[in-house]
């Protein structure tokens, strides 16, 4: 599944179309195509997982690549788009993708603040909805796109790992120490993660997600689907703390 900096680098190479018309709208996608025609794209915008087209008139297109999801710019797959924007300088596909129209101003529909990518990111608001879910594993909670809107599970087993904290953990068994840690670091990763991807050496920097080694004590690292989320977690017993809160 992308991860919000894989919907910043989409965000980045659309640009170009920023203030052109939507001259043909194709696809197999459920919404009413004949509404896209015709309209300026006013501004390209990420929140999260979701890449959002703003468009005239307080209708925007939502876009989200859910776990197999991608996209082509000036080219095509040779499969059916879900979603196929036409210019007069180029194109926009999209395949395998959840597309949705949104009405309203983006700045109402969404908090900016739990964007992990965005300006806007409020660390202060993140830890009080942590403390707000005591029970909670921390491996759902960096899943949580209320909480942590972009992170995904590389970002959370990275993150995890680097701040020595055990998947299983519950989120109000954090020391304060440990919760301002976690919250910093899945920002903080979270843009070195972009600038990995766009330098194409991203997997090169992996140090326990689809490994099989802790590289601090070169023993085997573990592998389970853990939480509610059920998303694969990579962890090291011996240097991972388990917070219990007990």
């Amino acid at each position: 599944m992308p991860e919000g900096p894989s919907i910043v680098i989409l965000r980045e190479e659309a640009a170009k179309f920023v203030g052109r018309t939507i001259q043909r709208a194709e696809g197999n996608a459920k919404i009413d195509l004949q509404r896209l025609l015709g309209r300026e794209v006013r501004s390209l915008r990420s929140f999260g997982k979701q890449f959002l087209i703003e468009l005239p008139d307080r209708l925007a297109v939502r876009i989200h690549l859910l776990m197999f999801g991608s996209y082509r710019i000036g080219e095509r797959r040779d499969a059916p788009p879900r979603l196929s924007l036409g210019f007069d300088d180029g194109e926009l596909n999209f395949y395998s993708c959840s597309v949705r129209l949104l009405a309203g101003d983006l700045d109402a529909l969404y908090d900016w603040r739990a964007d992990i990518m965005s300006d806007s990111w409020d660390p202060v608001l993140a830890r009080a909805k942590l403390r707000a879910m005591p029970q909670n594993l921390v491996c759902d909670a960096l899943l949580d796109q209320n909480v942590f809107a972009g992170v995904g599970n590389i970002i959370k087993n990275e993150v995890l790992y680097r701040t020595r904290i055990h998947p299983l953990s519950v989120a109000g068994g954090l020391p304060p120490r440990k919760l301002r840690e976690l919250v910093e670091q899945a920002r903080v990763y979270s843009f070195e993660f972009l600038a990995w991807k766009k330098a194409h050496v991203l997997r090169q920097h992996w140090l326990v997600h689809n490994r099989g080694r802790c590289p601090r004590h070169d023993i085997p690292l573990h592998r389970a689907y853990l939480g509610k989320t059920n998303r694969r977690s990579f962890y090291c017993e011996r240097c991972q703390k388990r917070y219990t809160g007990d």
